[in-house]
C-alpha cells in the first residue's frame, strides 16, 4: 500500500538527530544558511534532486528540507548489526554493487511508495566543484513512473569540506531550495531530457547565487 508520509518512528528519530547533531553542526561549525525552505511540501510524494560534492551532503540536505530524505546505501552496510537498524530508520535503502542503474531506480521507487521523500544526486556521483557536469535521466524517469514532483536543491560550499585533508574543515555552507517542478507526464526520452535539463538549470541558477 502506498503511503504519503514517513513512518512515525523515522520522523521521531529524524527530528532527534536533526536538532541534536546535524542542525547545530550546520549552523555553527559550517555557518550554514538555508533559503527556500517554504517551497518544500510537508507530505506527499517528493523527489529531491541536487548537486553532490561531499559525504556530508545527505544529512545536510535532509536537515534543510525539513523532512527525512531517503538515499541509497551500499548493501554491505545492511549486514552490520545496529548500523542496519539505524540507517533503515533514517530511510536508507540497499542497492547491490554492480547491479546497474535500473536496480537503484527501482529501489528509489519503492522508497517513494513507502512514503519517503527520496533524494537523487543529479550527476549520480560527486563532482570536485559542486557543479553538475553530466545530469542523468534517472531522477526524471523515477518521477514519471511514480508521479512525484521534483524539487531542485543547490548545495554550495560542501566541496570545500575535505579540500585540505581528511578532517572536515569549517567551510561556509549555503543551501538553496528551488520551486517544485511537476513530474514528467511520460517516460518519453525527449520529455525526460527536458525535465532533467530544467532541474540542472534550476540548481545551477541557485548555485550561482553563491553565499
Amino acid at each position: 500500500m502506498s503511503r504519503d508520509r514517513e513512518p512515525l518512528i523515522s520522523l521521531v528519530l529524524y527530528h532527534l538527530f536533526k536538532w541534536s547533531v546535524v542542525s547545530p553542526v550546520l549552523h555553527t561549525y559550517f555557518c550554514g544558511r538555508i533559503y527556500g525552505a517554504e517551497h518544500v511540501p510537508k507530505q506527499g510524494r517528493l523527489l529531491v534532486v541536487s548537486n553532490h560534492a561531499s559525504d556530508f551532503d545527505p544529512p545536510l540536505l535532509s536537515c534543510a528540507i525539513g523532512r527525512p530524505v531517503a538515499y541509497m546505501a551500499k548493501e554491505e552496510l545492511f549486514n552490520v548489526p545496529v548500523l542496519k537498524q539505524a540507517i533503515t530508520a533514517y530511510g536508507a535503502y540497499p542497492v547491490k554493487r554492480g547491479t546497474g542503474d535500473r536496480a537503484a531506480m527501482k529501489a528509489a521507487m519503492a522508497s517513494i511508495e513507502s512514503g519517503w521523500a527520496t533524494g537523487v544526486f543529479l550527476d549520480g556521483t560527486r563532482t570536485p566543484d559542486g557543479r553538475i557536469a553530466d545530469p542523468k535521466l534517472g531522477a526524471a524517469w523515477i518521477a514519471a513512473k511514480t508521479n512525484s514532483p521534483l524539487i531542485p536543491v543547490s548545495l554550495w560550499g560542501t566541496h570545500e569540506i575535505f579540500k585540505q585533508g581528511k578532517f572536515p574543515r569549517p567551510a561556509p555552507i549555503t543551501i538553496r531550495i528551488g520551486k517544485v517542478i511537476e513530474a514528467p507526464s511520460s517516460t518519453n526520452r525527449a520529455e525526460l531530457e527536458a525535465i532533467t535539463q530544467r532541474c540542472a538549470d534550476a540548481i545551477h541558477e541557485l548555485h550561482d547565487l553563491g553565499r
